[in-house]
């Protein structure tokens, strides 16, 4: 299957970004939906990838400070494919605005996986949405898909 990935504005496209970010997040993996959806998502820039039929299939964010996130894949499309176009095209975007290192909010159990693929610590390990994460950092020269699925 072809994937096409692109730059969507928040406001425009919201109702369809809000759509999968749901049934990925707040039903499948029961995220609060207050928490799901934040003051971020505004000034964010935010990816639609959609199928051959133009079907919106999954969404990421990035914020200003090189943070990716809300990355949700419809289960029927997880496969690499996806994950790489969709995160390929944000560290692409992020690179064009000169953001030197991108960072991730990792649940606690995949940190080894991250660090194994050029990723490091920073901070301490926080709570979002109930779950222990830690946020992991790596330069976008060193950047690889590998260790990524789901990211909130």
């Amino acid at each position: 299957m072809v994937y096409t990935v692109d730059k969507v504005d928040w406001q425009s496209e919201k109702s369809q970004l809000q759509h999968i970010s749901e049934r990925v997040f707040v039903y499948e993996l029961h995220i609060p939906k207050s928490i799901e959806f934040d003051n971020l998502d505004a000034l964010a820039q935010h990816i639609l990838v959609t199928d051959n039929m133009h079907s919106p299939v999954a969404t990421g964010r990035l914020c200003n400070d090189g943070l990716i996130g809300r990355i949700a894949v419809l289960p029927q499309h997880r496969n690499r494919n996806v994950y790489n176009s969709l995160l390929n095209f944000i560290v692409k975007l992020a690179a064009e605005q000169g953001i030197e290192a991108i960072s991730i909010n990792c649940i606690l159990n995949e940190v080894e996986r991250f660090k194994n693929n050029g990723f490091i610590q920073q901070g301490h390990v926080f709570m979002e949405a109930g779950i222990p994460r830690q946020r992991m950092q790596c330069p976008i020269a060193c950047f690889e898909t590998r260790p990524f699925t789901l990211v909130h």
